[in-house]
């Protein structure tokens, strides 16, 4: 089991990266929760991963830190739960709505993550009701997605075709219909803005308006 990776951040399109350890680069999938936390291109970066080992791949899922991945290891126990859905459920919603939805039974929020169907929703509310409570992990992940990307906006920025195009691969990986990422982004003021900052006013714009 690879447990973390620390190496120097070498490429990065939502929601994938490229992780270079000591000469071998890593490739890493994320949520967004975890893109809005990296380091400009070409420094040093460290991810706490989970290895899934299929029979076509094994996929190295990485988060910024260990509550992070906890939440991850939770959500694909959960019957109909993979890791796909898990990253947009962790890229598509707020830690602290997520833990509201589950409290007050909130499954109308749920449904409007890609591939959480009205069941599904109801499973995660009674599945993870108790089990957020004992990881104690839901305050810390609230604090942390509440932060600015200040680090994702620092370096130099794309041009802004390029800010629209990287945002809307990355929703299509996310789960999202191509005219429903190209209708997100295109009420949206991109100017100056990184891709990850323009993904996460998209994704909060697409749980409001549904």
């Amino acid at each position: 089991m690879i447990g973390r990776i620390n190496g120097v951040l070498i490429e990065k399109q939502p929601p994938e990266m490229l992780v270079d350890v000591n000469g071998v680069g890593y490739e890493i999938t994320a949520p967004m929760t975890t893109f809005y936390q990296l380091p400009t291109l070409g420094n040093p970066v460290t991810l706490f991963t989970h290895l899934t080992i299929r029979d076509d791949a094994h996929l190295l899922y990485g988060f910024y830190d260990k509550q992070e991945r906890s939440l991850f290891r939770t959500l694909i126990k959960v019957n109909g739960v993979g890791p796909k859905m898990a990253l947009g459920i962790l890229s598509g919603i707020e830690a602290d709505e997520f833990v509201r939805c589950v409290e007050s039974n909130d499954t109308a929020t749920l449904v409007k993550i890609p591939g959480v169907g009205k069941k599904t929703a109801e499973r995660l509310i009674i599945e993870m009701r108790d089990k957020l409570k004992q990881l104690a992990i839901a305050p810390a992940l609230a604090a942390q997605n509440q932060g600015e990307a200040s680090d994702s906006q620092s370096g130099s920025l794309h041009s802004e075709r390029n800010v629209i195009s990287d945002a809307e691969s990355a929703l299509i990986s996310l789960g999202y219909k191509p005219a429903e990422a190209s209708k997100a982004i295109s009420g949206l003021d991109v100017s100056g803005l990184a891709s990850e900052e323009v993904i996460r006013m998209a994704l909060k714009g697409m749980v409001k308006s549904k």
